[in-house]
């Protein structure tokens, strides 16, 4: 089995968007203190760099860059209503997206089977021209893009397991058939967008697959779920690159999200897409650390993830369980894009 990458850097936590922000650089404290301390010694630790402006402009207008570089060495700017930076934030932003590419870069020379970039800011809500949900960079958005045109990569798929809808994912893939964007979300919080029908358009029209979640949305529910669905994207459209959106925030404890997930949920997620990954003869796989604000639940969360990538042996069978709730979704997604002949035909 090929070893796990794990970006980490200390200059990420520059980015300070004030005491009570609940994107706090304890985040990633927290979380470097479980590598280090459980993780060390299973997990081989790549060192980032910062984007170019030519990797940055893949995803980002000139002048939206040259927004984000006047903030620096201002104690203070408020770039959107929930997104504030600070002096250094610019540094940071830049690093989150260079870490995904130095681990993009790692995955296909063939030295990992899986890199977890544990960076920040969080990057699924950042928009081609402005700031918002966190977000200051689309860190995967650039990934995916500087895939297509490095790589000459044909079928990228993000998962987007975050309890908050990706819009800013969805908006820059919408009409592309290279990248197929599946997204879990409760669609009742930030950012009121991820709806059943926003299926694509033109070239990419049937490649944007959104689940609304109910917000009591049960461990075994999301196992159900995604075995059916990823499970079948997977198998039948073949991705040579699965990037995820790794948000924790569907967690029972998180502040923000409050559904109902344990921990172990992603546990058996991360289980299932590297199973999936196999079957679509061995994708490598690109996780991004996006939402998730309880700094037990993070915690918690991510261990159970990095168990999993870093597990040699016989692994557990994944639970073969059927909810009502499951089962609803799972018709209803398959019905709705039936139409399309990509996946669910």
């Amino acid at each position: 089995m090929l070893p796990i990458g794990l970006i980490k850097d200390t200059r990420y936590m520059e980015h300070r968007p004030g005491l009570v922000h609940p994107e706090s650089p304890n985040r990633l404290r927290s979380l470097y203190r479980l590598v280090d301390k459980e993780f060390k010694d299973v997990v081989t630790f790549v060192e980032p760099q910062s984007a170019t402006l030519e990797q940055l402009e893949l995803v980002h207008t000139p002048q939206y860059i040259k927004q984000i570089m006047s903030t620096a060495g201002k104690e203070f700017t408020n770039l959107a209503p929930d997104t504030p930076v600070s002096a250094n934030t610019y540094l940071a932003a830049w690093l989150a997206v260079g870490g995904c590419l130095k681990a993009l870069e790692a995955l296909m020379e063939g030295r990992f089977r899986a890199c977890f970039c544990l960076v920040r800011p969080p990057g699924h809500h950042a928009l081609t021209d402005r700031a918002g949900g966190f977000c200051i960079f689309n860190n995967l958005g650039v990934t995916a893009k500087y895939a297509i045109e490095t790589y000459g990569l044909k079928r990228i798929l993000i998962v987007d397991w975050d309890i908050h809808h990706g819009n800013a994912l969805q908006d820059l893939f919408y009409g592309e058939n290279r990248v197929l964007y599946f997204s879990s979300h409760y669609r009742g919080w930030y950012p009121h967008t991820g709806d059943w029908d926003e299926f694509g358009e033109s070239e990419g029209l049937g490649y944007n697959v959104n689940l609304p979640v109910p917000k009591e949305m049960t461990d075994n529910d999301i196992i159900h779920v995604y075995r059916e669905l990823v499970g079948r994207i997977v198998r039948r459209w073949k991705p040579e690159l699965i990037l995820i959106a790794a948000g924790f925030d569907a967690h029972e404890k998180d502040p923000l999200g409050r559904t109902r997930l344990s921990e172990n949920a992603y546990g058996w997620l991360m289980q299932m897409i590297l199973q999936f990954s196999d079957a679509a003869k061995s994708a490598p796989i690109l996780l991004s650390l996006e939402g998730g604000y309880d700094l037990w639940a993070l915690v918690s969360s991510v261990r159970e993830v990095l168990r999993v990538l870093t597990f040699e042996g016989r692994r557990n069978r994944i639970p073969t369980v059927k909810t009502k709730a499951g089962s609803e979704l799972v018709a209803k997604a398959l019905h709705l894009h039936g139409k399309f002949g990509i996946w669910a035909s």
